[in-house]
């Protein structure tokens, strides 16, 4: 996924999450708390995750996070994420926030950029291997 810099959220492409924060999210100036960015960052990351591994997934790693921009109460947040590599037990996801602001005449950030790493684990949460790809 590229940089959006013309105000608009990545074509052809469906969010994993949207959500809006609210007043509990954030500091007394409005700033939306970064440890609830990186909840909801893991929880959009981990659905295509768990969809890969036809199961359960526990986040191994936090290999990169960057807040680009602030995020503020109100702001309708946009979480996409891609798989972008595959390994026995392992899968590594790129998650890219977007925020709509101003509702009336809508500017779009991209806001935060990471990339996390999940293991597929079995019912005793050990790892297990990835099923293959079914056409």
């Amino acid at each position: 996924m590229a940089d959006q810099n013309n105000n608009q959220l990545p074509p052809d492409t469906m969010p994993q999450l949207r959500v809006m924060p609210m007043p509990a999210d954030a500091n007394v100036h409005g700033d939306v708390f970064g440890g609830w960015i990186m909840a909801q960052v893991d929880i959009a990351g981990s659905l295509p995750a768990t969809r890969r591994a036809n199961g359960r997934v526990a986040t191994i790693a936090v290999n990169s996070f960057l807040f680009k921009q602030p995020v503020f109460v109100g702001d309708l947040l946009s979480f996409y994420a891609d798989i972008v590599k595959v390994g026995n037990t392992s899968i590594t996801v790129n998650v890219e926030v977007y925020a709509e602001r101003n509702r009336l005449q809508t500017e779009i950030v991209k806001v935060t950029e990471a990339t996390l790493t999940y293991v597929a684990t079995d019912e005793q949460r050990k790892p297990r291997q990835l099923p293959p790809l079914t056409p």
